[in-house]
């Protein structure tokens, strides 16, 4: 199957700010625009088959700088989670609320006041990509690669499942603004390949062209490689 780039958007002014954005329409701040053009810059030598997009101007200026040439498009499931009440509020203040512990400890509980519930978030944005994943892969074939730009608690959620962990866990994730995770879905298991990426050679996520062509659903293809592996070709 394809490998699907999670592309987190590059620090904003509400980052930096220590509030929490939601889907306010926060830009990015000096870092953030700097942070997409050596992400773009590390993506250079990765053919993308498809690049989408949260709607939110922060990914939309992300890909506008890393990636100048390519037409995203927006995928509504990749939307930032809808905090209702707590959107636009510092951080520093939120954790003094009563429910500020039960988002760190049991996210899949959580609700937002007159906004989203965190389950809700997770299964759209898991539904999104796995579908955009089929639909790659039926088109350019399972050496593909792809692009998903996107928000940290989005992107959280979608490595949680692909971990196969219950969103409970997902606070023990690090998406990091500009960062690069990879994940490759088969018929049996996704892969994750790489997590929270900053810096190094994005290259070696292209998959190597096969000598003979096979069947995208063969079952070896779902393996894991027992005692680690050889690492991908350098």
């Amino acid at each position: 199957m394809a490998t699907l780039l999670l592309l987190r958007h590059g620090r904003t002014t509400a980052n930096a700010d220590g509030g929490l954005a939601g889907r306010q329409p926060v830009e990015l701040d000096d870092t953030g625009r700097a942070q997409a053009a050596a992400v773009g810059e590390r993506l250079r030598g990765v053919p993308l088959a498809t690049v989408v997009t949260s709607p939110l101007i922060r990914c939309r200026q992300t890909l506008e700088l890393a990636l100048p040439q390519a037409a995203p498009v927006v995928e509504e499931g990749l939307i930032e989670c809808d905090y209702g009440s707590w959107e636009g509020q510092p951080l520093k203040k939120l954790a003094k609320e009563p429910l500020w512990p039960v988002v760190q400890q049991h996210p899949s509980a959580v609700v937002f006041p007159d906004g989203e519930a965190m389950a809700a978030m997770a299964a759209r944005a898991v539904a999104a990509v796995r579908s955009w994943d089929a639909r790659v892969s039926a088109e350019h074939g399972p050496e593909a690669v792809w692009l998903a730009c996107s928000h940290g608690d989005v992107i959280k959620a979608i490595v949680a499942d692909a971990l196969g962990v219950h969103l409970d866990l997902f606070q023990r994730i690090v998406a990091d603004p500009a960062s690069v995770t990879a994940i490759r879905f088969t018929p049996l298991r996704p892969f994750l390949i790489r997590l929270n990426d900053t810096g190094g050679d994005l290259a070696t996520l292209v998959p190597p062209p096969r000598k003979r062509r096979r069947r995208a659903t063969r079952a070896g293809d779902s393996d894991a490689a027992v005692g680690g592996g050889a690492g991908a070709p350098r």
